[in-house]
């Protein structure tokens, strides 16, 4: 069964967002997964799913340009990968930081350079 956690978010107003805004957003739902890992495993793949759920809604915003596309659909792998998976890529919750982390300082900071 697929939950739909973002009712009123549409695929226009998602795009209204920065890509890097939009990144900022998937990984504060991906930086609450790892917080609830350990805690409570429930609340830590509802964090996982809703994040997912922003990653499609950028991958479709991006589809039709192709732009960033083969990052984006790695990037899904790799988080399903680490959270529900084997962890092939041997990823780890301080590269997740250092990876979504770049993209929250770009969002609060939009005349940076990264």
């Amino acid at each position: 069964m697929i939950r739909i956690y973002h009712k009123d978010l549409t695929l226009e107003r998602w795009q209204k967002f920065s890509f890097f805004e939009q990144m900022a957003n998937i990984g504060s739902e991906v930086f609450r997964a790892m917080s609830w890992r350990q805690k409570n495993r429930e609340y830590s793949r509802l964090a996982l799913e809703r994040a997912l759920e922003l990653l499609d809604l950028t991958l479709e915003a991006v589809a039709a340009s192709g732009s960033r596309l083969r990052e984006l659909t790695r990037l899904r792998e790799a988080l399903v990968d680490y959270f529900l998976f084997e962890n092939a890529y041997g990823s780890n919750d301080k590269s997740w930081e250092n990876y979504f982390g770049a993209f929250n300082y770009a969002a609060r900071n939009p005349s940076a350079k990264i």
